[in-house]
This record gives C-alpha cells, structure tokens and sequence, in this order.
C-alpha cells in the first residue's frame, strides 16, 4: 500500500514552486509508493499536477509533513541551488532518495490553457507579437531586492519599437509604473500570470518568483526550448542558490566585503515602517544608496546599470535565440 502524505508549507509563491520539483521527483524515484496532497498558499501552482492526490486531514494513516529547507543555511558555502532544498528535506524526513531529474519547478499548463489567447492578445490591448515580462519592484518585506525604477525605465526605452514590454506584479506591492509597457500590475492572479509566462519569451525581474516561473513553465512550441531572463540579482544571495543556466544573472557577490562570502541575506534597504525585526538598524542593508528622495537601494544594486542588463538582453537577438518583432500598441 502506498504511505499517504500531506505536506504542509505557509511560505510565498516561489518557495511553493520549488516544492513542486521535490513532489515530482519524490514520484518518478518511487512510483507507486506514495499519494502525496498539499496544503500551500498559491494553490493555482498545483492546478492540473499528476501527482497530487486530494486526502482528507483526518484519513486513517495519513502523515502530515512539515516542508522546510533548511539547506539555505548552508547556500552562502555549499554547492547546491534553492531547488535540493525541499527535496533534500524529504530524503531525511521520508528515509528514502529523492534526486532531481529536472533543473526547474513543475508547473502542468492543460490543453486548454496553451490554446487560449493570453490576456495582451485580448481588447482593448490587442497585441499579437512576442513580449517580455517585466517585473519593477517588489514586495515591502525584502526592499533590498529593489533596483533604480528609472533604469528599468531606461531599458524600456533602448528597446521600444523592438521589444513590447508587459510589466507585471501584485497591486499590493511596490511597482513603480513605467512608460511604454502594457500595464498588467494588479491584473493576474497566479494561474493567469502562469498562462501569460507560457507566451513570454523573455523576463526582466529582479531575483523573485517570476525567475524562478521563467525557468518552470514551458515554451512555445517554435520557439527556444529554454525561456530568456535576465536577473538583476546583486549580492543578497549566492548566485549558485538562485541562477539557471540559461539566464543571464547580474551578481556582485565578491564585489563588496558584505557579500564576499556570498550573499549577506539582508532582507531591507530601508525600513518599512511596520514593526517587523527587519526594521532594525543592525537587520538594513548596510550599504545603502540614495537613487531617490524617497529610495534607496544596496550597493550590490546600485553597481549593476541599465547597459549591463540591455547588453544581456541583446545577447538573446544577437546570439540568434530570439529575433525582434516590431513596435508596441500605439506605435
């Protein structure tokens, strides 16, 4: 009989998604052997899963695993990536093995989901070309991840009449709106920004969920079998933690004494104002940079410019991988 598991985990999008790559790779090493359900936020990541069994709490023989991957405490020396984490976690708790098979999370898009038009084919914004998704901003809980709006901006720019650019991201976050992108912040929950991803061929995103979807979520058929992004990452994590191979990842790690043994971990740049531990002085980023009379962003974000991640971008139509399309709506 199969043991029958229910892996329990409150944390944020991303970390979901690299769950998913454990559960896969849990199956494909033993199949048959277990039935495993979810109990996550971002339930949507699970839609359309073979490998999800839906079990009740209290079902006779059920076992309720915490997930965790404790691994991160070992990223700053240790030569793996955030998606061993969950995994490595079920090989302890399971006393079984669990090796990777694929370097990417597990997202199943349906039949019908890849024949539907995405939401930038649909009125009034009717755009029927290639795009890239960009993500300016972040979440209020990690402002250390945040770069220079006007250098996005200034991407944006280089680019117009080439490449139409969808800028994406919670309403409830800060995303600092940009001129000459679709504007789609606020306006997908996560299956529909799974689905949009699914007809982006490219990401422009500070290191955040939508890297880790990029890397996930099949292309197209046609086109490059591996989705182009482009990571402005800094120096808060080691960048063996978070880079796929195919991404073109702006680090600094090594290049300032706070990230010279990988990444400092610092959550914040500037305090929020909302009682949390990170607030405080000693928890902020300790090299902080007035880009704004009201933003400051690391150090580590501040040496990365617009010309290094438009030269990154060009390497994809340069190289051949991907070929320019034309103007944006209202061109």
């Amino acid at each position: 009989m199969p043991r029958d598991l229910i892996l329990k985990c409150p944390l944020s999008p991303g970390d979901i998604l690299m769950m998913t790559a454990a559960v896969r790779d849990l199956h494909i090493a033993h199949p048959g052997a277990f039935r495993t359900d979810v109990r996550t936020p971002a339930e949507q990541i699970w839609e359309n899963n073979p490998y999800i069994t839906r079990l009740g709490d209290d079902e006779p023989g059920v076992e309720v695993i915490d997930m965790q991957y404790d691994l991160i405490h070992r990223s700053n020396d240790a030569p793996f990536h955030f998606i061993h984490g969950f995994a490595q976690h079920l090989e302890r708790t399971l006393g079984v093995a669990v090796p990777l098979t694929k370097f990417r999370g597990d997202i199943h898009l349906g039949p019908m989901e890849k024949a539907w038009v995405n939401q930038v084919q649909e009125e009034p914004i009717a755009w029927n070309n290639d795009f890239w998704i960009i993500m300016a901003g972040g979440k209020y809980d990690f402002t250390a991840k945040w770069w220079d709006p006007t250098r996005y901006q200034r991407v944006v720019d280089h680019f117009a009449g080439r490449i139409q650019f969808v800028q994406c991201g919670e309403a409830s976050h800060w995303h600092n709106r940009l001129n000459g992108v679709i504007d789609l912040v606020g306006k997908t929950d996560i299956r529909q920004f799974i689905r949009l991803m699914h007809h982006a061929v490219g990401v422009l995103c500070p290191v955040t969920f939508a890297m880790h979807l990029s890397a996930a979520v099949e292309t197209r058929p046609g086109r490059p079998r591996n989705r182009a992004c482009v990571v402005v990452a800094g120096g808060r994590e080691p960048s063996q933690w978070e880079k796929y191979p195919h991404h073109r990842f702006h680090e600094t790690n090594g290049a300032l004494d706070c990230c010279d043994d990988g990444g400092c971990w610092k959550s914040r740049c500037q305090p929020v104002g909302d009682g949390d531990l990170k607030d405080r002085p000693e928890a902020l980023c300790p090299r902080p940079i007035q880009v704004a009379p009201e933003l400051v962003i690391p150090r580590c974000m501040d040496l990365i410019t617009a010309d290094d991640v438009i030269r990154s971008i060009e390497l994809y139509y340069e190289g051949g991988a991907l070929t320019y399309t034309g103007p944006g709506p209202g061109a």
